[in-house]
C-alpha cells in the first residue's frame, strides 16, 4: 500500500524550535549564525533592508523577550529572524550592493527553507514517536524531500 501526502505547513513552535530550524535552514543554504546581534548591528548599518513575514507562522514565546533574534550572514546580505508583536516569524534582509528585489527574493529562499526544516524535523519527530522507520531519503536538486516510511503491525 502507498500513500503520497503533500503537507502544507503551518508553524507554530517555540523559540528554541524555531531557532533550530532557522540554523538547519540557513547553514544547508551556505549561511554562518552569528555570534551576537552586536555583529549583526553592525553589519547591517546603513544598507537597504527588506521586511518579511514568515507565512502561516506563529512563534509561541513564553520566555521570549523583545529583543531576543537570531541572524544569519553570506556573501553581504544578513538575515536577522524575530517574533513581531503579533507572534508571527519576521525577518530582515540587509545587505550592501543589493536591490529590494533581490534581498526579498534572498530572504524568500531561506524563509522557505526555515519551513521546511521545521516540518521536516516535526514529521521525523512524529513518524519516530508512532514506531516508523524511514527507509529511504531522497532529496531532488529543487530542494524537495521524499521520505519513505514503514511501520510493521504487531
Amino acid at each position: 500500500m502507498s500513500v503520497v501526502c503533500i503537507l502544507t505547513p503551518v508553524v507554530i513552535a517555540a523559540w528554541p524550535a524555531f531557532s533550530a530550524a532557522v540554523a538547519a535552514a540557513a547553514t544547508s543554504l551556505g549561511y554562518t549564525v552569528l555570534e551576537s546581534m552586536e555583529t549583526a548591528r553592525g553589519a547591517t548599518a546603513n544598507t537597504p533592508k527588506v521586511l518579511l513575514e514568515i507565512a502561516n507562522s506563529e512563534v509561541v514565546t513564553g520566555t521570549l523577550g523583545r529583543d531576543q533574534r537570531i541572524a544569519v550572514h553570506r556573501d553581504g546580505v544578513t538575515v536577522t529572524f524575530s517574533r513581531d508583536e503579533r507572534g508571527r516569524a519576521s525577518l530582515c534582509v540587509t545587505g550592501a550592493d543589493r536591490t529590494d528585489a533581490q534581498l526579498r527574493a534572498l530572504g524568500a529562499e531561506l524563509s522557505r527553507a526555515v519551513v521546511q526544516s521545521y516540518v521536516y524535523q516535526r514529521i521525523k519527530d512524529e513518524m519516530r514517536r508512532r514506531e516508523f522507520v524511514v527507509v529511504e531519503e531522497e532529496t531532488s536538486d529543487d530542494r524537495t524531500i521524499r521520505l519513505k516510511v514503514r511501520h510493521w503491525e504487531n
